[in-house]
């Protein structure tokens, strides 16, 4: 290639534009500075003190400064069995729920993924329950599942006049449980049957067009041609319930706090009750720990398994 020599007013121009980059730079750098002080304030360092936390014997009561005892926390808490009865209802309460979540969400949103009357509406009805504070949607809940004055018990009593069906939900270690996951569907089946409602309009019209064409209809069509489309849904929705699930803190809490007995103690909450009740943040950092390892390795597994659907097309 030719070059020509740099004329006067480039070379007078040069400093100019250096000096124009250098603003530039300065300026992007001054508009993230502010996420970046919050993200290491409120979301780096306190997991990285934590971390260390967890290596400690601190009671911020009584210790003037945490004492370092390695992996005993870690190894503690395998042997304690309020962890392992929370540890326990965790799993048992994720898993129900992220089966119903998942399967009933898929469900609403194939339904609404149809051309049908006032679809607009019960879209937003659907995602509604959302914009309600999970704190307030559990304290309607907890007054709608009183055993004495409860809606639902009156509903099935005195208006359906099966009384048999009325139970203490809440107070009965065989139905509360059951009571909390129904209450997180109600309040979360919206945000996920949205996701699910994305992935679908996300699928080209040309492919349902022909497979339409081929005589796939109804059910052969969603087997065959939609289900298989979502894959990517699939890994962003399983992500978002792997999560939800295992951090549920809010509805035990405030339905139930953890009883009757330990039926519905979940490991968040024993993680919350160790730090802020018996004042151990040590031991409590060391369990907020577990359960983080526990949900980075399911959510690997389910990208895992994502990757490997989408490699096999």
């Amino acid at each position: 290639m030719m070059s020509f020599p740099a004329t006067p007013a480039m070379a007078r121009h040069r400093p100019r534009a250096r000096r124009l980059d250098r603003r530039k730079k300065v300026a992007g750098v001054l508009f993230i500075l502010p996420a970046v002080i919050f993200v290491f304030t409120l979301m780096l360092y306190p997991v990285l003190y934590s971390g260390y936390m967890s290596f400690t014997d601190y009671n911020f009561v009584y210790d003037a400064e945490p004492t370092f005892t390695g992996l005993d926390n870690y190894l503690a808490a395998f042997s304690d069995p309020l962890f392992l009865v929370s540890l326990g209802n965790t799993f048992l309460y994720g898993a129900i729920y992220f089966v119903l979540v998942m399967v009933s969400s898929l469900a609403i949103a194939l339904l609404l993924f149809q051309r049908i009357r006032f679809g607009g509406f019960f879209r937003s009805a659907i995602f509604m329950p959302i914009v309600v504070p999970l704190s307030l949607a559990s304290l309607v809940f907890l007054w709608m599942l009183q055993p004495g004055f409860g809606l639902v018990n009156y509903l099935l009593g005195d208006v359906l006049g099966q009384r048999w069906l009325a139970q203490p939900w809440l107070s009965n270690g065989d139905t509360a449980m059951g009571a909390i996951i129904v209450v997180s569907l109600w309040a979360t089946i919206g945000f996920v049957t949205i996701l699910f409602l994305g992935g679908l309009q996300g699928i080209s019209a040309d492919v349902l067009e022909a497979a339409e064409l081929d005589g796939a209809s109804g059910l052969k069509k969603v087997f065959l041609v939609i289900l298989p489309n979502l894959r990517e849904t699939y890994v962003l929705t399983g992500t978002w319930a792997i999560i939800h699930a295992l951090k549920v803190f809010v509805e035990p809490m405030v339905l139930t706090d953890g009883g009757p007995g330990t039926s519905t103690l979940v490991l968040y909450q024993q993680v919350y009750r160790t730090a802020f009740t018996y004042f151990d943040m040590g031991y409590a950092s060391a369990m907020g720990y577990i359960l983080g390892a526990i949900i980075l390795v399911l959510v690997f597994v389910n990208f895992l398994i994502g990757r490997t659907r989408r490699e096999d097309r």
